[in-house]
Order: structure tokens, then sequence, then C-alpha cells
């Protein structure tokens, strides 16, 4: 056992923002990976007012600017309302990450007592530019094509099921594994949000092309 453990029991192995997303993705050295919104980072900020028991509110749509190391121990983030003043040491967001569905659920009724309404952003139909690369061209018969998404396209997710639907045999094509996903030529994640416009790269992960019926 070395010191550090000894210090600190909970080590990140993993930090990574997801700004499109606004999502911060921390792993820690015991296995444990928690995918935590900017939101409830800002909301349930270490800063002395949310100490204080003062429910903040208007932050649906806060993110990341800046990630701070603050010696070994912990890192300062910084968000794009102004905040800089929440020092997250690690078994605080070690904390975060166990306790999110019991912390948010008390947030959200805070909310309610106080009479906030939380502005949800409105989901809508989505004008997204697909690019098909390697087998998936072939089989989709084009490089790229233009397609109107319904408002239940949230995320990358959710576009590869709505994608997988489309048409007879083309489920097998958007399997999850299946392919590598960017939007906006930058590599994303499952939970990835989409915004209208976006263009979104296609890429098998493998040569091997998936036997299907021929696409109608």
């Amino acid at each position: 056992m070395t010191a550090d453990s000894v210090s600190y029991p909970h080590l990140p192995s993993e930090l990574q923002l997801h700004s499109k997303s606004r999502v911060l993705t921390i792993c820690f050295n015991d296995g444990a990976c928690f995918h935590l919104p900017c939101e409830y980072l800002r909301v349930f900020s270490p800063a002395a007012a949310h100490i204080a028991g003062i429910p903040i509110v208007g932050k649906e749509l806060v993110n990341i600017t800046a990630i701070e190391p603050q010696g070994q121990y912990a890192v300062r983030l910084c968000f794009d309302d102004g905040d800089d003043t929440g020092i997250y040491a690690w078994e605080t967001l070690y904390a975060l990450g166990m306790q999110y569905e019991e912390n948010w659920a008390q947030y959200l009724t805070q909310l309610k007592q106080c009479g906030y309404q939380r502005q949800e952003p409105a989901p809508g139909n989505k004008h997204l530019q697909l690019l098909y690369f390697s087998w998936l061209a072939k089989k989709m018969r084009k490089t790229a094509e233009e397609v109107i998404a319904p408002a239940t396209v949230v995320d990358v997710n959710s576009l590869l099921t709505w994608l997988g639907q489309r048409r007879r045999g083309m489920t097998p094509l958007f399997q999850p594994g299946q392919l590598r996903v960017t939007v906006n030529k930058q590599f994303t994640e499952p939970f990835t949000r989409l915004q209208d416009g976006d263009e979104i790269g296609l890429v098998p992960m493998t040569p091997i092309e998936p036997q299907t019926p021929e696409l109608i």
C-alpha cells in the first residue's frame, strides 16, 4: 500500500470533460466510474454558498471551461458563468458520484419548494449531416446524406437506435460497439448530446462487414 493510497483512498485514473454534452467523466482506482453533469457539479459546489444551504438555480446549461489541479488532492472547476470558487477534492467527487441519484432528487425537491421551475432544453427535430465510411458506405450505397431526426433523437445512442430502425436490415449495422461516432469531427461518447446542424461521422470499428439482409 502506497502513502498516496493511505492519504487519498480514492485516486482518479481518468478525468475527461465532454464539453458538447456538458458532462465530466471521472474514473477511480477502485474501478468506479461516474459521468457527472456540469449542472450537478455546479449546484453541488463545495463553495460556501452551497454549504450554507442556499439553492443554486438557473444552471441548466452551465459548462466547465477549465480544470485546474490543486496539488495532488483536488481540482478547481471553472464554470462559464464565472464561478471558479469550488475546489473539488477527489473524495468529494467520489461521494458526488456515489450519491448522484439521491443528491439530484433532493435538489429537485428543493427547487420545487422554493417555487423554481427548472428549464429543460426543449428537444425538437434536428437536421443532421451523416457521413458513412468503409463498409457502411457500401451498405448504405452512399457516403453522405442529410436527415431530419425526430425529437426522440437527443444523443449519439438514440441516434444509432433510430438509424437502425429506419429500414429493414439496418439494425445490425448500428449496434452498440459496431461503430465509432464523431460529432463535428470529434470522437464522442454514447451520451454526447446532439444539436441541430451537427455533422455525424459513422466509422466502422473493424473491417469485417456484418452479414445483413439486402436493404430495402
